[in-house]
């Protein structure tokens, strides 16, 4: 039985599983069959990844108090972090990798780090 690409349609031989003549035709059709999601990905990973700048760059010595003006200045949005923290004394930690923020009194943020 001959096979088709499922990426040109052109025929090949090879293995019962294969189901492209190249790599480029795999990738290929990879690359369009995951293009929204990756569009999705990619623009929540750069929020990330601005987001985690900002605390890093703000925060040099570990832990750190700033307000929140100085964080939405640097262009911080606060719906994107990668995990929340809640202590036994019910504070809630929002953290970007390693970088994190506890919501203080008066707009205020207490910036930390998490030791590796």
């Amino acid at each position: 039985m001959e096979k088709k690409c499922l990426e040109c349609g052109e025929p090949f031989k090879g293995r019962v599983d294969k189901k492209f003549c190249s790599d480029y035709c795999r990738n290929s059709y990879n690359n369009r069959l995951n293009k929204d999601g990756k569009n999705l990905i990619r623009n929540i990973n750069n929020r990330l990844r601005k987001n985690w700048r900002i605390l890093e760059d703000l925060n040099v010595s570990g832990k750190t108090k700033m307000p929140k003006t100085k964080l939405l200045e640097k262009g911080f949005d606060f719906n994107y972090f990668t995990s929340i923290y809640v202590t036994k004394s019910n504070s809630t930690y929002y953290y970007v990798y390693d970088q994190g923020y506890l919501p203080l009194e008066n707009d205020y943020y207490l910036l930390v780090k998490k030791n590796a």
